[in-house]
């Protein structure tokens, strides 16, 4: 008898995963239908303006000034987190206590709550006749006379901008951490580093990568909030005004070209942080492989 052979051609790949195509194809039409038609859509509303036109908008005072405050309030408070949040996914890894798996949970509260009512409540605490606002009236007016404002403020902005966007560092570091051996920290030790240079040599090589992504997600986050912002913010031109509400003030007034083209800059803007960012990740990746290896 003669064993029957089976030839397949050579140029066919075979795949463990089957309808690698339509599934290719699906992925694609959705993320172009999503994702990148409306960019296209803002881009051809903004270039019919005319490239003065489009120049003449972003240098409005007003929008000059809501974007430098969008963007100065955004980075400090990715800054911020990057501290705060590192920490508590620490916390949260490293030790074991009572109310652990609660702490865990309100991490991601930012993400339950509407974005509205995180600035309802946080208007509430800090304006001038508010809970810690009351505190913080008061301290001013006996250190300088003058009443220290939190809400309808610039910090008021930052606050807002950090209670919504610290879960994006806590969540991108903590499984990072928890996949690291105490073994290093414990050899480091028994080498005669100290606490800091343990830190700095052993542990934070290791969860950059993950740090940067995280505040390239706080950053995406924080540029474009808008919800829990207007109720803390005051929205007071050349003070307290955020870009967001600059675009939809210009909807609101059927300028959709002067919108777009303020949506469009600061886009623009976070295009390029967020691809320094990843750059920047890639390579310290990279260089961590290589140590490894």
């Amino acid at each position: 008898m003669t064993a029957s052979v089976i030839h397949q051609p050579k140029n066919k790949q075979r795949r463990i995963m089957p309808f690698f195509g339509l599934s290719l194809g699906v992925s694609v039409f959705s993320l172009s239908l999503l994702v990148v038609l409306p960019f296209v859509m803002m881009i051809f509303t903004t270039l019919n303006m005319g490239l003065d036109e489009i120049i003449d908008t972003i240098k409005e005072p007003q929008v000059f000034a809501a974007i430098k405050l969008s963007l100065s309030m955004a980075i400090l408070a990715t800054l911020t987190n990057l501290v705060f949040g590192t920490l508590i996914a620490w916390v949260l890894v490293r030790y074991d206590f009572w109310g652990k798996s609660l702490i865990n949970a309100l991490v991601d509260l930012p993400f339950a709550l509407p974005t509205a009512v995180t600035g309802i409540a946080l208007a509430t605490l800090y304006a001038p006749n508010g809970f810690f606002g009351q505190w913080f009236t008061k301290i001013g007016m006996a250190l300088t006379g003058e009443p220290i404002r939190i809400a309808f403020t610039p910090i008021g902005i930052w606050l807002a901008l950090i209670v919504v966007s610290f879960p994006f560092i806590v969540r991108a570091v903590q499984p990072v951490l928890a996949e690291m051996s105490v073994e290093f920290e414990e050899a480091a030790a028994v080498m005669g580093a100290n606490r800091l240079t343990t830190f700095t040599k052993v542990i934070l090589p290791e969860i950059a990568p993950a740090m940067l992504i995280g505040a390239g997600m706080m950053f995406a986050r924080a540029t474009g909030e808008y919800g829990s912002v207007i109720f803390i913010a005051g929205n007071i031109p050349m003070k307290s005004e955020i870009l967001p509400l600059i675009i939809v003030s210009k909807l609101e007034q059927f300028d959709v070209a002067g919108a777009s083209c303020a949506a469009l800059f600061m886009l623009l803007v976070s295009m390029v942080v967020l691809l320094a960012i990843n750059f920047t990740q890639w390579k310290l990746s990279a260089k961590l492989g290589a140590k490894t290896n």
